[in-house]
């Protein structure tokens, strides 16, 4: 257990010190003079300068810190150089496709972490992919729920979508082997109007879930109301994988844009959710549980996982809200509109008051949400 969190804790810390990395290391290759990255918050433990950059480690573990020459001081004013070079080399200076692209650079590198990161679940595992019945046998195929009709006995019987079926269990037949698609549907059709038992794999956990198909149901309908595939984990060769990598990343940038399309249109009651499909709000301790339990899976689905929060942090990070990169390239926007910089007071001012917005709706979340479902 302690390992689990361990492993855990850290992937979601490197996540984010990978994230302020992405801005160092351009911000390096723009010219703009970095004067510190620091690794977790101050109060620093140690740091050691290293040509015009001090590295430090710092006693906060829950991310990391870029200081460049330009940023705003406390006061709330721009900072001065010492001499014309420092002045020239600050933040404010540079160009405006400079600045603007220093500030996406930690959007980019979640980009590229989950590109390498689905690279080599693709090239070492493999990614779960839909197969037919015909193909040979495979050590990790398995038949999967991938639709649910609403109100069917599926949906009133609480099994999920992505819930795995390893057995069914009839009055007077068993399969306890399940890893094609026609086994389920045989059995169902034979026991139509009777009580079967499914046993489920959901997660890390397996249970037993009673199920009783119709005599006759709607068109296009199974008895139980379920889409049904036969699934295997299929690795693609290596000098494949990278491109794999960056397709899969795109399908999961697009799969979570159209999620929160429809979790947005399902809260203000335009659409309704599709049957099978649930969104839980996860916080900080909701998300945290949740890569224990992966941990625990195995380290393709650990590492897939990662993928996943990686794009969702890089969406995020990319709303034009005022405390994320977003919101940083807002005001260049308008200072590129505007011919001169927003009030840097004004600037500090909203970006402290979105922060703390941030922060009270963390709370609330693992407050009303991740704290009742995990204890």
């Amino acid at each position: 257990m302690i390992t689990t969190f361990i492993i855990a804790f850290f992937a979601v810390f490197a996540l984010l010190v990978i994230h302020e990395f992405g801005h160092f290391i351009i911000a390096k290759k723009c010219g703009v003079k970095v004067e510190e990255f620091g690794v977790g918050y101050p109060p620093r433990l140690f740091g050691k300068k290293i040509g015009e950059t001090i590295y430090s480690v710092n006693l906060i573990p829950f991310g990391a810190f870029v200081r460049v020459a330009g940023e705003i001081d406390e006061e709330g004013s721009q900072e001065k150089g010492s001499g014309d070079l420092e002045d020239y080399r600050s933040f404010s200076k540079h160009p405006m496709w400079q600045r603007m692209f220093i500030v996406l650079g930690g959007v980019i590198s979640f980009w590229l972490v989950s590109i390498v990161l689905l690279s080599i679940v693709s090239g070492v595992w493999g990614m779960p992919t839909a197969i037919s019945d015909d193909e040979a046998d495979l050590a990790n195929s398995n038949v999967q729920i991938v639709g649910i009709s609403k109100d069917s006995p599926a949906d009133n019987s609480g099994i999920e979508v992505a819930d795995i079926i390893l057995g069914v269990k009839a009055s007077n037949e068993e399969i306890d082997d399940i890893n094609r698609v026609s086994q389920v549907q045989e059995i169902t059709k034979l026991h139509k109007g009777e009580e079967l038992i499914l046993t489920i794999k959901r997660g890390k956990d397996i249970k037993d879930i009673s199920i009783t198909p119709r005599i006759s149901h709607p068109e296009g309908e199974g008895a139980m109301g379920v889409a049904l595939a036969r699934i295997a984990l299929k690795p693609c060769v290596w000098y494949q994988a990278p491109i794999e990598g960056v397709r899969l990343t795109w399908i999961m940038t697009s799969s979570v844009v159209e999620g929160w399309g429809m979790a947005i249109k399902s809260g203000l009651g335009i659409e309704e959710l599709p049957a099978g499909v649930d969104f839980e709000m996860r916080g900080p301790l909701g998300i945290f549980d949740l890569l224990t339990e992966y941990v625990e899976m195995g380290a393709s689905y650990f590492l897939y996982l990662i993928a996943l929060i990686s794009v969702a942090l890089a969406l995020a990070n990319s709303l034009p809200i005022p405390a994320l990169d977003g919101g940083k390239i807002v005001f260049l926007a308008i200072e590129a509109i505007r011919k001169k910089p927003v009030s840097p007071k004004f600037e500090q001012k909203i970006s402290t008051f979105f922060f703390v917005v941030l922060i009270l709706l963390m709370v609330y979340v693992t407050v009303k949400f991740d704290i009742p479902r995990i204890f």
